[in-house]
């Protein structure tokens, strides 16, 4: 019966020592699971060099408490990370903290979705408009300052939005998110960034033979038709520049449609070579458009009767903009300009002619027109742009999305310069005789425009991160073969003043944290719980006296020798 007795006790206390056990994993599990609070991608602020000198932010990893822009006056944030959603950004106030250097866990930046690959909804025009303005500000700011701590940007939800709202709360009664009174913290564990080693640029050249007359030996005069395809902004992983320059490459691939139907019927040839230029390397320099064009034979070169670049036209409203380095006395440039002109008076738009003369003293080129003009090749770039931008200025930045470009300006666009090519090609200047007339087998589709438009607006193409097989790279060389004679790549190596560094997109965790205050309180009512518990066990198991006996001093050495 003894045994039987002490069995059942043995059982009894181990069933009890099991209730423990599960009692404390169900507790750690509840404490895991409320932790999570939301996991958004975000996308870190470009980091690079320039001549030695360090820009945007230095670092990727974040393990720091949340603040919001209403934190109490005196906060110490050098372990905070600020919250700042676009629509209430203070740029004067970020301004002020990035070129003080205060210190400062972090920042993240929340963008509306107008600004985000998918079509962003009906926003007010104004609001959009100002949104737009505030942001290319904020980008300037960033892309030209050294940072040293992670910056990120990620668009507004409903999970996003639900923590600032908790943390506004939270900030504005005078209770920051510390280690001692807990709140939100987010969480990036991602390594540090590194170089990236011996980034590539790729050109890509489609070529239209012209037809030659019987027995007629020499080299037929080319046209170029030129636009650089990659971007640069705050974001590279956002960087998707659908005006710039998107909407130039999907106005040169229109363009050598049309022309490819054109060139089809030996009737309908040209007498001129059709040169159609896909360059990268734009915002650095027009790096990749420098090497093309040393690509290119004496006999190739000399014989390019002018180039045509195609930059920024797809948020134009009635005037455009044609650039160039030659005085616009020069012969060439009037007879450009006044083939433009007389197709844009009859489409009752305007043309206007800037000109800049090209310092060859100074590497820095300002439109891509000048790479040639540095050969002495004829060409002008045409722009809705008037003015020269600054370097990595109006390349593609976070503001530059589908929702600000047009695809019936490009349309437009397209019509003027095919049309102007095709007068000059055939010889019908001063002429009015439209051969992309609307309705007709040649004339501009604009479902083809909005197609690439869309796919150019959900494609980041910062050339450093685009490797030369790049599915968009290769999509963009099976569109110029399909519709010119031969198609040929060119890969080099960006070089220049620029080294980049990775880690441009990552996933971040936003965890809700208890205060020490509350974790020390658990931990004692746990404690508790499991003392009485055991000493329970102890006495319904073994007897009040061996309970005690477990607390009583053992006896000396002394008193049991005696």
């Amino acid at each position: 019966m003894a045994l039987s007795k002490n069995s059942g006790g043995h059982r009894g206390m181990q069933e009890s020592m099991y209730s423990v056990i599960a009692l404390v994993f169900i507790l750690v599990a509840c404490v895991e699971l409320c932790d999570a609070a939301a996991a958004i991608d975000v996308y870190r602020l470009i980091q690079y060099d320039m001549s030695g000198s360090a820009y945007g932010s230095r670092f990727a990893a974040l393990n720091h408490h949340a603040a919001s822009l209403h934190f109490p006056p005196g906060a110490d944030l050098s372990r905070a990370v600020l919250i700042i959603p676009l629509r209430e950004l203070n740029i004067t106030f970020v301004r002020e903290y990035i070129n003080q250097k205060k210190p400062l866990g972090g920042l993240l930046f929340l963008l509306p979705d107008i600004f985000s690959f998918e079509n962003g909804g009906n926003k007010q025009v104004h609001e959009k408009e100002q949104l737009k303005n505030l942001l290319a500000e904020l980008e300037q700011l960033l892309i030209h300052a050294n940072i040293p701590y992670p910056v990120y940007f990620a668009f507004e939800n409903d999970e996003i939005d639900t923590v600032l709202a908790d943390i506004k709360k939270n900030d504005a009664i005078g209770q920051p998110a510390t280690a001692t009174t807990g709140g939100y913290k987010l969480v990036i564990p991602t390594p540090e960034p590194k170089k990236v080693a011996s980034p590539t640029i790729t050109n890509i050249q489609g070529w239209l033979s012209g037809l030659k007359a019987d027995g007629d030996t020499n080299q037929l005069p080319t046209i170029a038709i030129v636009a650089s395809y990659d971007t640069f902004g705050a974001a590279p992983a956002l960087s998707v520049g659908s005006d710039s320059n998107g909407s130039g490459v999907v106005a040169l691939l229109e363009i050598a449609r049309l022309f490819s139907l054109l060139y089809s019927n030996p009737k309908t040839r040209g007498r001129y070579n059709l040169l159609f230029g896909l360059t990268s390397g734009g915002p650095y320099n027009y790096n990749g458009t420098q090497k093309w064009l040393r690509s290119f034979d004496q006999r190739l070169r000399e014989s390019i009767d002018y180039a045509i670049c195609l930059n920024s036209i797809g948020s134009w409203d009635n005037e455009l903009w044609i650039h160039v380095s030659k005085p616009p006395e020069n012969a060439y440039i009037k007879q450009i300009f006044e083939g433009f002109s007389n197709v844009a008076e009859e489409m009752d738009i305007k043309v206007g002619l800037k000109h800049k003369k090209i310092n060859i003293s100074n590497p820095r080129v300002a439109r891509e027109h000048e790479q040639f003009s540095r050969l002495r090749v004829t060409a002008a770039t045409l722009s809705e742009i008037s003015t020269a931008p600054e370097l990595l200025q109006g390349t593609g930045g976070l503001y530059d999305s589908r929702q600000f470009v047009n695809e019936t300006a490009i349309t437009r666009g397209v019509k003027l310069v095919a049309e102007s090519l095709a007068r000059h090609i055939y010889g019908h200047q001063g002429k009015n005789v439209q051969i992309f007339a609307d309705g007709g087998s040649l004339a501009v589709n604009p479902a083809y425009i909005q197609s690439w438009l869309d796919l150019l607006s959900q494609t980041p193409r910062v050339a450093p991160f685009l490797s030369k097989n790049d599915p968009f790279v290769m999509a963009l060389k099976k569109e110029l073969t399909d519709h010119t004679d031969e198609v040929n790549m060119q890969h080099e190596v960006l070089e220049g003043v620029f080294t980049f560094y990775d880690s441009t997109s990552a996933r971040l965790n936003i965890y809700q944290v208890a205060s020490v205050t509350f974790d020390l309180l658990l931990l004692l009512v746990l404690g508790s719980y499991l003392i009485v518990l055991f000493s329970f066990l102890v006495i319904t198991t073994r007897g009040l006296d061996d309970l005690i006996s477990l607390f009583r001093r053992p006896p000396s050495r002394k008193v049991k020798t005696a």
